[in-house]
């Protein structure tokens, strides 16, 4: 069984990105958005952030690794193009968005003199007394944050970002379809491979190698092919007392019966695709299972139901806890869904502990992208979770995740 990608009308979705255009569009929203929070100036640290202002792109096995050797973007209300500090040139690119003269060497802020030349820098981009926002903050600029910022605490960067990144472009959903369909062809051939006796860390070779043959710019998390346990009361051990995930991969060999529920994650052009499927390793779902995902797919129809521009993340929470007969159908440290773009996890985060005011005051917007992924378990069977990305449009919904839910459907 496949969504319905039929029912609505959506956004156009070139079939390649106009990169030169995405970048100035998505310059101005960020240019504008600066604007709307009062910001003068920007310091960007975050990998997905950076990548959001500059277009840049590099090469990453991990993105939750790069720190020291991490690109960062300053960017000053009134300044068309973002400057660019890169501790590299091999294998990264930011042609569309910076010009030469706005790209430097490397700021490493992770030290004194890093910090010491950020200073520097920002006392000859920004007058005295600017606003300033900045979205991380490495020990080395707390120490220094009197000089660093002497007009006073810097604001929240990530609340400026995020404000520009809620509604994507057309050619910010080309890539991210892009990214989906980079994985769901290297997804295709690892569950080739699932067989007892084949590893975690097999499947996670297969996927890197063949996810970077196919254009991938960045791995963005450790692939997660995750044993499930049979109940709660044999799994990890976890606080809430629920189910734990994601578990890191290991060279843990594969068994026949195993339920693997996996998660992996890939940019195209710095923007990411997010896939969950559940998975049988050498079986077939048993009767039980199949009712599960049959129960899984009733709670994604009932969200899907209400998903539309003016709906809000209390709708579909409720439609799902509806349609799981009362009860939250996701993990208690995790959501029903999410959004998605230069992160795997962007806002909105729908049914965490932000609480029901907020997700009840969280319109949609059109053109925002929305990752769903409720969870169905009953002890004895290992559960099922799987993912679908759809994009926000006026009168609904266009799905632009595809990949069957073999074996427990199509």
């Amino acid at each position: 069984m496949k969504l319905d990608t039929t029912a609505t009308s959506g956004p156009w979705i070139p079939d390649s990105p106009d990169l030169a255009r995405m970048y100035s569009e998505v310059g101005a929203r960020l240019r504008s958005a600066m604007a709307d929070h009062g910001v003068d100036a920007m310091i960007l640290l975050m990998n997905g952030h950076v990548s959001y202002a500059t277009g840049a792109s590099w090469p990453l096995l991990d993105a939750g690794l790069s720190h020291a050797q991490r690109p960062v973007a300053i960017m000053v209300a009134g300044d068309e193009h973002p400057h660019l500090f890169m501790p590299f040139r091999e294998g990264a690119s930011a042609e569309f968005q910076v010009p030469a003269d706005h790209r430097h060497g490397p700021l490493y802020l992770e030290f004194d003199e890093g910090v010491e030349h950020l200073a520097t820098t920002m006392a000859e981009l920004v007058p005295p007394g600017a606003t300033v926002a900045v979205d991380e903050m490495t020990g080395a600029m707390r120490d220094a944050s009197d000089r660093l910022f002497p007009g006073g605490p810097p604001l929240e960067a990530a609340v400026v970002v995020g404000a520009a990144q809620l509604v994507k472009t057309p050619d910010e959903i080309s890539c991210i379809r892009r990214a989906c369909r980079i994985t769901e062809q290297t997804m295709a051939e690892v569950q080739k491979q699932l067989a007892p006796g084949v590893s975690q860390l097999d499947l996670s070779a297969t996927f890197v190698r063949r996810a970077f043959e196919l254009g991938a710019t960045a791995n963005m998390l450790d692939a997660i092919w995750q044993v499930m346990p049979r109940s709660r009361a044999e799994g990890q051990w976890t606080t809430h007392g629920d189910l734990a995930l994601p578990l890191l991969t290991t060279d843990r060999r594969l068994c026949a019966g195993d339920v693997l529920w996996t998660d992996v994650s890939i940019t195209y052009g710095g923007y990411c695709s997010d896939f969950g499927r559940t998975w049988l390793v050498g079986a077939n779902p048993s009767a039980r299972q199949q009712d599960q995902f049959a129960q899984w797919r009733a709670i994604l129809d009932a969200a899907l139901g209400v998903t539309r521009a003016g709906a809000t993340s209390g709708d579909l929470a409720r439609a799902a806890i509806a349609a799981n007969g009362g009860t939250k159908p996701w993990l208690p440290h995790f959501y029903l869904g999410h959004g998605i773009g230069t992160y795997p996890a962007e806002t909105p985060m729908i049914g965490t502990d932000l609480g029901e005011e907020f997700d009840n005051n969280f319109v949609f917007p059109p053109g925002m992208v929305l990752v769903l992924e409720p969870v169905v378990w009953e002890d004895g069977t290992g559960g099922y979770r799987s993912e679908e990305i759809v994009v926000i449009t006026e009168d609904g919904y266009q799905v632009i995740s595809d990949y069957p839910y073999t074996p427990y459907g199509y």
